[in-house]
């Protein structure tokens, strides 16, 4: 008797886009709105009520893109395993502690955490990054893999001390400007900016909306 593997469905980058920045969209819009529901003074912190409910959101959306996943998908993809742990043990810190500064720090750990993976992929010469995202990039050579694992993992590493300086040095406020302004379009713009390399080794020809799904997901 013989057995018939079924494939997994495989995301469009519009899902895959959707699945990464869902829960992300639904804080940045949950914070916004909430403060208007917990005013504070002009010029003063946000209401610690704002910072904690838009936390709680963030968690809830994020198990609910895991779901859908689940269904839709019939998996959950490693690094959607790795970014939603995070989230529920870092969101889950900041809840019970009130402490603002574990959901704050939880994208620098993120950032680091995966550049480490990257830099140990590089080191053994086994590219991690191929294990995560290597059918989203049919054709490329491994020197393309390794090239793209090295300028992520620099990424990463920019990305963290960046992260750091802002939320030590701003307030909450603008540290969530930060993420939606600065960190997503920023992250967006350096999966574009590898494309002349990818193509150069090897990848498929893909529109602008594959090559920016096809990335490390935005923490």
């Amino acid at each position: 008797m013989s057995s018939t593997t079924i494939a997994k469905p495989e995301p469009g980058p519009l899902l895959r886009l959707a699945l990464d920045l869902g829960p992300l969209v639904v804080y940045f819009v949950g914070y916004a709105l909430l403060k208007h529901v917990y005013p504070s003074a002009p010029g003063t912190a946000a209401d610690p009520r704002v910072i904690y409910a838009s936390t709680g959101l963030f968690m809830a959306a994020t198990l609910v893109a895991m779901l859908f996943s689940f269904v839709r998908l019939g998996h959950v993809s490693p690094m959607q395993w790795f970014s939603a742990a995070m989230v529920l043990v870092l969101g889950g810190l900041t809840l019970a502690f009130q402490k603002p500064w574990f959901i704050q720090v939880k994208p620098t750990l993120y950032y680091l955490m995966v550049s480490g993976i990257l830099w140990f992929g590089l080191w053994t010469g086994k590219p991690t990054l191929k294990l995560a995202l290597g059918s989203a990039y049919p054709g490329l050579d491994a020197r393309g893999w390794m090239l793209l694992s090295r300028n992520w993992a620099i990424f990463f590493i920019a990305m963290a001390v960046a992260n750091e300086f802002v939320w030590r040095h701003f307030s909450f406020d603008f540290w969530i400007g930060y993420k939606l302004w600065g960190a997503i379009p920023a992250t967006m713009i350096f999966a574009m900016a590898n494309l002349p390399m990818l193509l150069k080794h090897g990848l498929g020809a893909e529109t602008p909306a594959e090559v920016i799904a096809d990335r490390p997901p935005v923490e």
